[in-house]
């Protein structure tokens, strides 16, 4: 995680502050003393033979002497032993309110070191009783506020953290309207925003996070100069966060941005332009754009291997390999795997990795024997690593089990996925992450026919992703629509038409009306109303799925038919029943059905399951 003091060392100027002297951050400057030996001139008329004793120091100059001994011994303390010698010393004459701004630089330290957060918060506790007794917001209160959500953070005390951040956001808002200078408020602002980003983030809260990220690029923009490298860093940070959401669209003009500042900055065989290029290499096979995507990747692999870095490299050439099997080249991609593959350890988890990628290619190939060769080698690693890398190793799973479902071995696939959900259930940070995987269970239970087990994790998905990727993500109309087939599917079509109802909304907005899934919600709502006896209703919707496919001209005239057939039969059922059918409206949505937010990565999908 980037803590305070990394956060805000983007910016030169609190770099400088941050190094000033305790006593320039105090409210008062101490007070001037009289050093013990030195004597004291002291003015005279006449000459006389007396010897004149030096002033007595009285016990208050002798305390501020003492004072100032410890501050400056604080001051001068490089290591954090040093620092909490001295800062033990200045315990004995320093009150609590006047140590505030030494814990608060002690807490910020260790912090930063990030080796023991319970002690950063034990200083951290001191420096905002310091402050917290004040009627006005300071700038040391700010960051104190900011110090305690960052180690909360590190503690994965997600939601103390939020409130710590979210107050010192406040108090840094009332100091901008209170005319504080703005050079000191930026970057503690900035390392708030950056903060609250992590703990969002880490709550599943993804498009909250984006937001925040946002504001942190927005302070950069007004703080360095148009083309320097934090700005294309932060536009690359920015792209990176969209991506995380499977929002390509978004992502591409910042990663542009991004790659534009650091060729003028640091020219065309940078790190940095490689891992830029490597990045719109991602976006490009997002956007479907693969060749595009695979152009992006060579130009990065040449710089990466210019500089030797050779485990991105190996990276890049996995990625490579992916892209090539979207295009369909299967056999290219064998062949880099195979180059791959050889440059790998035996049992390391790289290895692993790209014996998954090669199963891929060959399960498009339909060498299933080989495909299973590569997973079952994949899987011996892959088990060995649970416990040191959890979370890849869930990814891993994950895409293994969508290789056995494309093979129709769909238990295999289930039990897969029921261990990267084991991993993924320890650790909070991740929880968008088991969402996701819950709600591909839930899938394939509904595929095999297992609907009342397919309903709990379905439901748990919705419980997990509702924050995590925003309510009109069109990843939560899939799995709405899921759910409205699993309750159809049990003979419960009011249910049912609540869920597709929902999902038609959300497709609506995330994918557009005329697009083929919103489509086919559409048309299993009015399967569900048909369904309910509700042919009013039915025929509404119905005739909407005909204007729908009606819109994509000749490439849609099976679909076309096949809508209009099922008009037709709802008009000849609903001749016999319209005199006694009672009028209906369109059932709410739903009000305490949990939301979710579709996928967290883009090789787990969530597929939408029809009804008709």
């Amino acid at each position: 995680m980037r803590k305070l003091w990394n956060s805000i060392a983007f910016f030169s100027h609190l770099a400088r502050r941050s190094s000033t002297s305790y006593s320039t951050l105090r409210d008062a400057p101490f007070n001037p003393f009289i050093k013990p030996n030195k004597f004291i001139s002291t003015p005279f008329r006449t000459m006389d033979t007396l010897v004149h004793k030096p002033s007595q120091i009285s016990s208050r100059q002798r305390k501020i002497a003492e004072k100032s001994e410890f501050e400056e011994a604080f001051e001068s303390a490089e290591t954090t032993e040093e620092m909490l010698k001295a800062f033990s010393d200045m315990e004995v004459v320093f009150n609590e309110k006047e140590l505030g701004l030494a814990s608060l630089k002690i807490g910020l330290k260790l912090d930063r070191e990030g080796e023991d957060p319970e002690k950063a918060l034990s200083f951290a506790n001191r420096a905002l009783k310091a402050f917290d007794n004040d009627n006005k917001p300071s700038l040391p209160f700010a960051m104190t506020l900011q110090l305690m959500g960052s180690v909360n953070y590190s503690l994965n005390r997600f939601s103390d953290s939020l409130g710590y951040l979210n107050r010192a956001n406040r108090v840094l808002g009332r100091l901008e309207d209170e005319g504080v200078c703005v050079d000191d408020v930026r970057p503690v602002l900035h390392a708030v925003q950056l903060e609250l980003a992590n703990v969002k983030t880490a709550m599943g809260r993804r498009e909250e996070a984006l937001e925040n990220l946002r504001k942190c690029l927005e302070i950069k923009e007004m703080t360095f100069e148009e083309d320097s490298g934090e700005l294309g860093k932060g536009n690359r940070d920015l792209a990176e966060a969209y991506v995380a959401v499977l929002n390509f669209k978004e992502a591409f003009p910042y990663c542009l941005k991004a790659l534009e500042i650091h060729m003028k900055r640091l020219g065309m065989n940078s790190v940095e332009v490689a891992h830029d290029r490597k990045l719109l290499g991602i976006v490009y096979s997002g956007l479907e754009e693969h060749e595009k995507a695979l152009e992006q990747n060579v130009l990065a692999q040449r710089i990466l291997k210019n500089w030797n870095l050779n485990s991105d490299l190996l990276r890049a050439e996995v990625d490579a390999a992916n892209m090539m099997i979207a295009l369909g080249r299967y056999d290219e991609a064998v062949g880099t795997l195979r180059n791959v593959v050889n440059q790998t350890e035996r049992d390391s988890e790289s290895r692993a990795l790209v014996l998954v990628s090669m199963a891929k290619a060959l399960c498009n190939q339909e060498k299933f024997a080989d495909c299973k060769r590569c997973l079952e080698i994949s899987l011996g690693v892959l088990d060995k690593r649970e416990q040191i890398t959890p979370v890849e190793v869930a990814e891993a799973y994950s895409e293994i089990s969508m290789l056995y479902e494309t093979m129709n071995e769909f238990e295999t696939a289930i039990s897969l996925l029921k261990r990267a959900l084991a991993l993924l259930e320890k650790l909070p940070q991740e929880q968008h992450s088991e969402g996701s995987v819950s709600a591909r269970i839930g899938w394939l239970l509904l595929l095999t026919g297992k609907v009342k087990q397919a309903i709990p994790y379905l439901e748990s998905a919705a419980e997990r992703l509702k924050d995590s990727f925003g309510p009109k993500h069109f990843g939560v109309g899939y799995i709405y629509n899921n759910l409205g087939a699993a309750y159809l599917e049990l003979d419960r079509p009011q249910s049912a038409a609540q869920m597709f109802a929902v999902a038609k909304d959300i497709m609506d907005v995330s994918l557009g009306p005329h697009h083929a899934d919103t489509i086919e919600a559409c048309q299993n709502l009015s399967k569900a109303y048909g369904e309910m006896g509700s042919h009013a209703l039915a025929i509404e919707f119905q005739q909407q799925v005909i204007d729908a496919w009606e819109s994509h001209g000749a490439s849609a005239e099976e679909e076309l038919k096949e809508a209009q057939r099922l008009l037709d039969q709802l008009k000849r059922k609903a001749r016999g029943t319209l005199s006694n059918e009672v009028p209906m409206k369109a059932l709410p949505l739903p009000t305490n059905t949990p939301a979710t937010s579709g996928v967290s990565q883009p090789d787990i999908p969530l597929r939408q399951s029809r009804t008709v």
